[in-house]
């Protein structure tokens, strides 16, 4: 997977938590940082590509509507 490719712009304020072994989270950060990205990026690339792979179809997300509620930061 080529997690460097230049992806749309998407807001980015939702937060997932999640809870997995110490062990795995510094395995996978280590991994992160000899493939000089982020683990939100590959995290991103992951949820992405699972969504296309459920659908069938490239996710466009301006295609989608934001969840009820939600508010789009302003940038000052």
């Amino acid at each position: 997977m080529d997690y460097n490719r230049a992806m749309p712009t998407e807001i980015r304020t939702a937060r997932l938590t999640i809870l997995i072994d110490p062990r795995k989270k510094a395995f996978f950060e280590a991994l992160c940082a000899e493939n000089d990205v982020t683990p939100s990026q590959v995290v991103r690339k992951l949820i992405r590509s699972y969504i296309e792979e459920q659908t069938g179809k490239p996710w466009h997300p301006e295609e989608h509507e934001l969840p009820r509620g939600y508010r789009k930061r302003t940038v000052a």
